[in-house]
C-alpha cells in the first residue's frame, strides 16, 4: 500500500469512530420543553406609617409547562429557586402551572425542567430579578424614626446594583389663635453605614408652611445603611415622606409567551 492509500484509509477510520462517538453522546430525552411566563422581574413593596409595618406586596410569578411535548408519559414539572429550599415540583397529570412567591430582593437563576416516566430530564434556565422598595410615611412628628436599608440579597447571589432615596419633609403651616405660625425648622439627613459613620448628608431650612427633598443614589451595596433625619434648630412638628428603592441591573430573562 502506497502512502496515500494509506493516509486516505486511517482517515476514514477516524470519521468512522468519531460519528461513532457523537451518537453515543447525543441522545435525545425526548422531551421537548416549552414554558410560558408573562414576566421575569417584580418589586417587592413595604409600606410603614409613622415606623410600623403596616403591608407587604411580594411579588408572584407564573410559568406554564402546558405546551411541552415527550416522546414518553410526562410525570412532572418543577422549578428549582435555587435558594437553598426544594424544588417546587408538580404532578403533571393534574397540574402544568407553577407559581412562585418572591419574598426577598435578588436575582435568581432557577432551574425549570420536565421528567418522564423513564426518569429523562429536559432542563431550562430562567433568570428572575426582583427589586425591593419602602414607602415610609410620618405624619405630624418631632421625633423621625430611622429608615432601615437592607441592600444584602438574602439568597447570597449578586448584590444590587444601587439603593435610590427620595425623601421630602415639609414644616406644615401653623396659625394659632393669635395669627401666629409655626416655626423655621433645621435639619439634616444622614446615611449612615454600617459602622454608624455618616456617609452621606443634607442639610436643609424650610420656613412654616415649606418643605424640601433630597434625592441621592448610593452604590454601597455590601452592608446594611440607615436614613435619619435629625433637628438642628427648631424642633417643630414635620411630616415626611420617603421612599426607598434597592435596585438590581436589568439582566433578567426575556418573558416568553407562545
Amino acid at each position: 500500500m502506497n502512502k496515500s492509500a494509506f493516509m486516505i484509509t486511517l482517515l476514514l477510520l477516524g470519521c468512522i469512530n468519531l460519528s461513532g462517538c457523537i451518537s453515543e453522546n447525543s441522545k435525545s430525552s425526548g422531551i421537548e420543553l416549552s414554558i410560558n411566563f408573562h414576566q421575569t422581574n417584580g418589586t417587592i413593596i413595604e409600606t410603614y406609617n409613622d415606623g410600623e409595618l403596616i403591608s407587604i406586596e411580594n411579588v408572584d410569578l407564573s410559568f406554564d409547562f402546558s405546551k411541552t411535548t415527550s416522546e414518553e408519559k410526562i410525570t412532572s414539572y418543577a422549578i428549582n429557586v435555587n435558594d437553598g429550599n426544594e424544588p417546587i415540583t408538580v404532578d403533571a397529570v393534574s397540574k402544568s402551572n407553577i407559581s412562585i412567591e418572591f419574598d426577598q430582593h435578588g436575582i435568581y437563576h432557577l432551574d425549570a425542567y420536565a421528567i418522564d416516566s423513564n426518569g429523562n430530564v429536559e432542563n431550562m434556565s430562567i433568570i428572575i430579578r426582583i427589586d425591593f422598595r419602602i414607602d415610609w410615611i410620618e405624619s405630624n412628628t418631632n421625633d423621625p424614626k430611622p429608615l432601615p436599608i437592607n441592600p444584602i440579597p438574602e439568597n447570597n447571589g449578586t448584590h444590587p446594583y444601587m439603593i435610590e432615596v427620595t425623601s421630602m419633609v415639609e414644616n406644615p403651616s401653623l396659625i394659632d389663635e393669635f395669627g401666629g405660625g409655626g416655626q423655621t425648622v433645621d435639619f439634616t439627613w444622614k446615611m449612615f453605614d454600617e459602622a454608624n459613620d455618616v456617609c452621606l448628608s443634607k442639610s436643609s431650612r424650610i420656613e412654616d408652611g415649606e418643605s424640601d427633598d433630597w434625592y441621592v443614589i448610593h452604590f454601597n451595596t455590601y452592608e446594611t445603611h440607615s436614613l435619619r433625619i435629625e433637628f438642628d434648630d427648631g424642633q417643630d412638628y414635620v411630616n415626611i415622606e420617603q421612599e426607598m428603592s434597592i435596585i438590581y441591573h436589568s439582566i433578567e430573562s426575556e418573558p416568553v409567551i407562545d
